[in-house]
């Protein structure tokens, strides 16, 4: 059985999608949430859905070795980042070489980087006009959403959309996607 670990910043949409779509699975199952927000909602959907999730500050991430020995007794096949907003360190990604995927909302590499994400990537896409924007699904390097593309999912933006309409449309990506990619890196 593969080992899935995510990590989150909010409400948990993606975390629990992927916590559902893997549920029932014979061949992987999400085992556990990790946030660095003591407040997060995702928080919630774990307690409700029967998954192990753990909250951590900045010093337990990135000055010590707290997360990492979480994760290393952990095991993970896969390390999915789904709305986690910190950079990860290298430290971890040399534990875990081509084992953290993000998801980004937004066709990368046009508007990712350090402050990109949520309704920032979606009010930029409307103020730019784009014709359309989508998800990145990638690989997490030491720097920002400059990983590997594994994949890319586009959506039209209508001129007449605003950025709750773009983010609707993400979102309609995210669900339908992201557990079938992270399932076929699993099973690849």
């Amino acid at each position: 059985m593969k080992r899935i670990v995510v990590f989150a910043s909010g409400s948990g949409s993606n975390a629990e999608n992927l916590i559902r779509f893997f549920k029932n699975s014979d061949n992987a199952s999400v085992i556990q949430v990790l946030t660095n927000n003591p407040h997060a909602k995702v928080l919630d959907r774990c307690k409700r859905l029967n998954i192990s999730a753990v909250a951590f500050n900045r010093i337990a991430f990135s000055k010590s070795d707290d997360v990492l020995n979480i994760l290393k007794s952990s095991q993970p096949d896969l390390i999915v980042l789904a709305g986690f907003l910190w950079k990860f360190p290298e430290f971890i990604l040399n534990e875990f070489p081509n084992k953290v995927i993000n998801i980004h909302p937004a066709l990368l590499p046009k508007y990712g980087g350090k402050g990109m994400y949520g309704m920032h990537v979606h009010n930029a896409v409307v103020s730019n006009k784009e014709k359309e924007t989508g998800i990145t699904i990638h690989y997490v390097n030491e720097n920002y959403d400059e990983g590997a593309i594994i994949f890319q999912a586009k959506c039209e933006v209508f001129p007449t959309d605003n950025s709750n309409d773009v983010a609707a449309k993400i979102h309609e990506l995210e669900m339908n996607h992201f557990p079938i990619v992270v399932e076929k890196l699993l099973n690849g």
